[in-house]
């Protein structure tokens, strides 16, 4: 069933059972005052009855809002953040089975210290008995986690700058991807204040503050940087206020121009090096 040339209408030209094209028509659909869109529908013959109407304006909505997840989900940033938190899943995994590990192999070696080193040689070492041959299993299966976290960061370290240049200039690659990733993306992050970037990741010393009880923090995963993990630690504060304001900055320019501006980082290194002075005074 066509439309009979419903003017201005989102739905002109398209058939009911068009969900992809409806869907196309709402998304990108624009009206600049309220109509009586089902009431049109019905008039230009497009469906026979308003719940048909919204029927097919439920299916095209869903659609639109489908697809406009999955277009946001394969976006670079977010692929960012899948990967730094892959990174720490598997830093964490490696740590608890590592573990683990030193022990079991203890009651095979009460000498053994149990490094990267060990866990590597233990991998390769021919066992001589069912139990030290599941051991050298599990430590080969740990070796392979220890690979894919390097892979992971290495990953993080490319991605890193192409997503967010002026950000991962300024904190360095895996830093300006957690927080973007605290943050939910680079978008969220662009939009947020300073004095909130300051704090992302300390959360919870956060709430516990606002409850009472608890003195504000100075920083959260920004304390990460070496201008605030170096800073004395009666200037840690203002350190951590001066790179909070930089970042917010170069987030901001990296959402909304992605381009270039190594001057952030001349200002933030002056910043950080006076704060640095006055601690040694």
């Amino acid at each position: 069933m066509n439309a009979r040339n419903p003017t201005g209408a989102w739905f002109e030209g398209l058939e009911p059972d068009d969900v992809d094209g409806a869907a196309e028509a709402v998304r990108d659909g624009r009206a600049t005052t309220p109509r009586e869109w089902a009431a049109e529908a019905v008039d230009a013959g497009v469906v026979p009855d308003e719940e048909a109407y919204y029927e097919w304006l439920h299916e095209a909505t869903l659609a639109a809002a489908t697809a406009a997840v999955a277009t946001y989900e394969r976006a670079d940033d977010q692929q960012l953040i899948h990967a730094i938190r892959a990174l720490d899943d598997c830093q964490r995994v490696v740590n608890e089975l590592t573990e683990r590990l030193g022990e079991w192999a203890g009651t095979h070696d009460p000498e053994a210290r149990v490094d990267t080193g060990y866990v590597r040689s233990l991998a390769e070492r021919d066992p001589e008995s069912p139990a030290e041959r599941r051991l050298v299993t599990f430590a080969g299966r740990i070796v392979a986690l220890e690979d894919e976290t390097r892979e992971l960061r290495a990953f993080v370290e490319r991605s890193a700058p192409e997503v967010a240049p002026n950000l991962s200039a300024l904190a360095g690659a895996e830093l300006a991807a957690r927080l973007i990733s605290l943050a939910g993306g680079l978008e969220p992050l662009a939009k947020k204040p300073s004095g909130t970037v300051q704090v992302l990741g300390a959360e919870q010393s956060l709430f516990a503050h606002l409850a009472g009880g608890a003195p504000s923090p100075k920083h959260g995963v920004i304390y990460l940087h070496e201008g605030v993990r170096r800073a004395p630690p009666d200037h840690r504060g203002s350190a951590a206020r001066a790179l909070a304001g930089k970042l917010s900055i170069a987030a901001r320019v990296d959402h909304y121009s992605g381009e270039r501006r190594p001057e952030l980082d001349q200002e933030l290194e002056r910043r950080l090096e006076r704060i640095h002075a006055r601690g040694r005074e």
